[in-house]
């Protein structure tokens, strides 16, 4: 059954409009940007303004120092935004503001999807601890 469907389900897709394309916003990201890490992945974000009716843009990276072969590197990326769109629900209703986000794998062994999952979780919860206490102050 598509989740989607129903009124007051929660949206659990990653439409095009919330990828992180801009190579500007990529670079400020890794210059800029602060970071949460919850090994094997670490969260990169800024915040910053978007044109387009969007909260958040997130990108995924696999770097190829750690995984030479591109099948390998697509899966883990596959495997983030996996992540990524399935916890989204944690930070989309609960936070202000527009972000970007870059979830980086820093592990060296291919992650199964679970690893992956509750690391994601993770770093979103800690996201919002995080982004929710620099708001108070």
């Amino acid at each position: 059954m598509n989740e989607t469907s129903n009124s007051g389900a929660m949206d659990v897709s990653f439409p095009k409009k919330e990828k992180l394309k801009n190579k500007k916003l990529f670079e400020q990201l890794f210059s800029e940007g602060k970071g949460i890490t919850a090994f094997p992945i670490k969260l990169l974000y800024l915040k910053t303004d978007f044109d387009e009716n969007v909260n958040f843009k997130t990108g995924v990276v696999a770097p190829k120092k750690r995984f030479k072969s591109a099948v390998k590197r697509n899966r883990v990326k596959r495997m983030l935004r996996e992540g990524y769109r399935l916890n989204k629900h944690l930070v989309f209703n609960n936070i202000q503001g527009d972000f970007a986000f870059l979830f980086l794998y820093l592990g060296t062994k291919m992650p199964n999807l679970i690893e992956v999952d509750k690391a994601i979780k993770q770093l979103l919860l800690t996201f919002l601890k995080k982004e929710s206490h620099e708001k108070n102050n």
